[in-house]
């Protein structure tokens, strides 16, 4: 997992080999967050001679900043590498106060 953080949020990064969407499932309970991806491997017609690659699930859970709008969260799956954006809330973003 890579976790960024920029001016608007923060960015999680999850490299997650042969999981597809359908087997990706997201929970976010408080301001815990739990990843779990299911992989499946293809039964093959032949003998395997090495197997280095198996079935397995996925599991990681993050406790969140209080500062992050967890309403705006967002994902995205792309060729194996899921993509949280953790946006920051409106309020804990930096401002500038004009002078009169």
């Amino acid at each position: 997992v890579n976790i960024f953080e920029t001016a608007d949020g923060y960015i999680l990064e999850a490299e997650m080999p042969g999981v597809n969407k359908e087997g990706l499932e997201i929970t976010l309970e408080g301001t815990e967050i739990t990843i779990t991806g299911h992989r499946q491997v293809e039964p093959l017609s032949a003998d395997p001679l090495f197997v280095e690659s198996r079935p397995a699930d996925y599991r990681r859970v993050f406790e969140l900043d209080p500062a992050i709008d967890t309403a705006k969260i967002s994902a995205r799956m792309d060729q194996g590498v899921l993509t949280l954006t953790l946006p920051k809330s409106e309020r804990v973003k930096p401002r500038q106060i004009k002078v009169d």
